[in-house]
């Protein structure tokens, strides 16, 4: 019986744990990552806005449902491969240069945008991606800096971009 006791107690402390250090946490972050592909800007432009297309190259998405337009801006929302759907728009386009999409759904306990820049190069072009992104939940930020880190999103994306732009024909 006093393991029992001693056992509920440490996971209460652990919780109150990572409460408290994801209260000390900021809500807010940053962070960016760049990659380098050996094509056009066009191509990888084309790639990158065809959203309909991420389950066929992103390995976190499973199914892309197209949702109305919020304020004349582009809304789809993504589903992965636990059933879990996020609703994202396009908030700024600027062809082959500079996209902005945003999470569209306020009751998350996150939220935030990604910001795509393209440039060209003699040897392709550099994508660098840039998360300023929200986690509102003390619990969340402290799994999200810890355990998962900011820039797994970034990176995850990157390298299913590189094998995507390799394997296109």
């Amino acid at each position: 019986m006093k393991w029992i006791v001693g056992l509920v107690v440490g996971l209460l402390a652990l919780v109150a744990l990572l409460v408290v250090v994801g209260l000390l946490l900021p809500e807010k972050h940053r962070v960016s990552e760049s990659a380098r592909f050996r094509v056009s800007t066009e191509q990888l432009w084309e790639i990158i806005t065809n959203y309909s297309a991420y389950p066929t190259w992103r390995s976190g998405v499973r199914a892309v449902e197209r949702l109305p337009d919020t304020n004349g801006q582009t809304v789809w929302k993504e589903t992965d491969s636990h059933g879990e759907g996020i609703p994202y728009e396009t908030v700024e386009s600027i062809p082959n240069k500079r996209l902005v999409r945003r999470i569209a759904d306020p009751k998350l306990p996150f939220g935030g945008t990604w910001t795509l820049e393209l440039e060209a190069g003699p040897e392709g072009v550099t994508l660098t991606i840039t998360e300023d992104g929200e986690v509102y939940n003390p619990v969340y930020r402290f799994v999200s800096r810890f355990i998962f880190g900011h820039t797994t999103n970034i990176h995850g994306y990157l390298n299913d971009l590189q094998i995507k732009v390799v394997s296109k024909p």
